[in-house]
C-alpha cells in the first residue's frame, strides 16, 4: 500500500541521501531529491531517474525553494574534511541558510523536518561516551569550525523553530556512516584506507593510531533515520545515531588491510589540528525511544563496502584506457 507521502531529500544525490532515497521510494513515498553536486554525484541515483515518483531538481539550499511537501529529510552539507574545509564559509553557509530555508518550507508547508547534524557537534568530547545531554568541546576558531559549529547553530535554529513557531522537527546526531557511494576521494578515513589498500599504496595513519572512532554501516543508519522520522512529534532530539563499537584507527586500518589482501605499509603523519581523541555514542535513547540498534559488524560492513570500491577502481582503469 502506498504512504502517499511526498518527501524532500536535500543532499539526496550524496552518500547517505541517495540511499535514503532508495528507501523512501520502496516505502511508497513520492520523492524529490534535491542537491547542486557540490561533494555529490549524479550517479548515486541514475538508477532511480528511471522512477515515476522520483524528481532530481538541482539546486542550493542557500537559496530559497518553493515546494509543495509532507516530510523533509535535510542532508545537504559536506561532510567530510577535505570538502568542508576547501570552503569553509560556503559550508557555514550551507548549514546555516540551508536551515533557515528549509525550515521556513516545513512552515509554510506544515512539514514534518529532520535534520542530520554530527557527532562532530561534541567537538573532542571530555565526556566518553557521548551522550546527548553532553555540550561538546569544540574550538570555535579552528579549521573544523565551519562544520561543527555550523551544525552546531542549525541545531539550535531547529529548536527555535519549534519552539516558536510549532514546526515538527526532528535532530539525528550521526556518528561516522560509512558504506558503498562514499565518495572516494572525501579524506574520510575508510574510504581513504579503503582506496589507499586496493592500490597497494601506504596506509596514512595520523597520529600513532590509537585515537578511537565508530563505524555505522549505511544501512543501519537509513533504518533509524526512517524511524526517527515516524516518531510521535513530541520526539524532537537529539538523538545518537550510531554503532557504539568502538575501534581504534590503528585497528581500522589493520583490518582493512587484511580484507583487502593488501600489500599496503602503514605510515604515520602528524595528527590534524583539533582531532579528536575518543568518539563513541551511547545510543540508549535511541534503543528507548525508536527500539533501534545497529546490526552490521564493522567487517561484514567492511566488505561491502571494499567491493563497491573495487567496482570504482575498475571503472577507473577503463576510463583511463578508453582516454
Amino acid at each position: 500500500m502506498l504512504t502517499q507521502k511526498r518527501v524532500l531529500v536535500t543532499g539526496g544525490a550524496g552518500f547517505l541521501g541517495s540511499h535514503l532515497c532508495e528507501r523512501l521510494l520502496a516505502s511508497g513515498a513520492e520523492v524529490l531529491c534535491l542537491d547542486n553536486y557540490y561533494c555529490s554525484t549524479r550517479s548515486n541515483v541514475h538508477h532511480l531517474l528511471w522512477h515515476n515518483r522520483f524528481e532530481l531538481i538541482r539546486h542550493d539550499v542557500c537559496f530559497p525553494i518553493y515546494l509543495e511537501v509532507d516530510e523533509i529529510y535535510n542532508l545537504a552539507c559536506p561532510a567530510s574534511p577535505v570538502h568542508y574545509q576547501r570552503d569553509p564559509v560556503q559550508t557555514m553557509k550551507t548549514s546555516v541558510s540551508g536551515a533557515i530555508n528549509m525550515l521556513g518550507l516545513a512552515k509554510r508547508t506544515h512539514a514534518k523536518i529532520l535534520q542530520t547534524s554530527t557527532s562532530e557537534v561534541y567537538g573532542d568530547p571530555a565526556v566518553h561516551p557521548q551522550s546527548e545531554d553532553y555540550w561538546g568541546n569544540v574550538n570555535p576558531h579552528g579549521l573544523r569550525s565551519c562544520y561543527d559549529e555550523g551544525k552546531r547553530a542549525a541545531e539550535s535554529l531547529f529548536m527555535d523553530y519549534h519552539r516558536q513557531h510549532g514546526i515538527r522537527i526532528k535532530i539525528a546526531r550521526l556518528f561516522n556512516t560509512y558504506g558503498p557511494r562514499m565518495h572516494p576521494e572525501d579524506g574520510r578515513v575508510v574510504s581513504n584506507f579503503i582506496m589507499q589498500a586496493l592500490r597497494n599504496r601506504p596506509i596514512t595513519l595520523y597520529g600513532d593510531g590509537s585515537q578511537t572512532r565508530s563505524f555505522c554501516f549505511v544501512h543501519d543508519m537509513i533504518d533509524a533515520l526512517l524511524l526517527l522520522m515516524d516518531s510521535p512529534d513530541e520526539v524532537t532530539g537529539p538523538i545518537n545515531l550510531g554503532n557504539p563499537g568502538e575501534f581504534t584507527i590503528l585497528e581500522l586500518a589493520e583490518s582493512v588491510v587484511r580484507l583487502c589482501g593488501s600489500k599496503s605499509e602503514i605510515v604515520r603523519k602528524p595528527l590534524p589540528p583539533d582531532d579528536p581523541a575518543r568518539r563513541r555514542p551511547d545510543i540508549t535513547k535511541a534503543g528507548k525511544i525508536l527500539g533501534w540498534s545497529p546490526c552490521v559488524k564493522l567487517e561484514q560492513g567492511l566488505e561491502s563496502t571494499i567491493a563497491y570500491f573495487e567496482k570504482v577502481i575498475r571503472r577507473g582503469a577503463v576510463a583511463e584506457e578508453t582516454d
